[in-house]
């Protein structure tokens, strides 16, 4: 019992971690949601993931479905669309992706949530350093 809330504690640092390292890229460029939301969605989905696996609840997937459900709905109040461009989608669909890691270290996938983590942080990053958006978008209009 005391192995399994010694899991959980590193469950949700490790989630907090990894929402903190993402959330840092985003408040670099100063965007709308930082470390604490990006910490908040991964540990909130890591709790709610771990809270699914207890053996009262008959349907894990209920749980984790709505998770997805209401971080979607937390995107869509970030997403604005302002004079022909739409604003905040890259941060709501950083967010979602967030929800997944939590969701993988509540299921003990700890590689994975590592990898996906690195993941984010090299499209975050790397088309921002690299201009790889302003690159294509040069392509597609001539």
């Amino acid at each position: 019992m005391f192995s399994d809330q010694i899991t959980i504690i590193f469950q949700l640092l490790f989630a907090m971690f990894l929402g903190i390292v993402v959330g840092a890229d985003r408040e670099i460029v100063g965007k709308e949601a930082g470390v604490k939301t990006y910490s908040l969605v991964a540990v909130g989905s890591t709790m709610f993931t771990i809270l699914s696996m207890n053996p009262i609840f008959p349907d894990n997937g209920r749980i984790i479905s709505q998770i997805i459900v209401g971080i979607g709905f937390i995107g869509a109040g970030l997403i604005i669309f302002h004079q022909n461009k739409v604003h905040g989608l890259t941060t709501a669909a950083a967010l979602w992706v967030m929800a997944a890691i939590g969701v993988a270290i509540g299921m003990e996938y700890y590689f994975l949530a590592a990898f996906g983590t690195a993941i984010i942080i090299i499209v975050l990053f790397g088309f921002r350093v690299l201009k790889l958006e302003e690159r294509i978008h040069k392509i597609n209009r001539p």
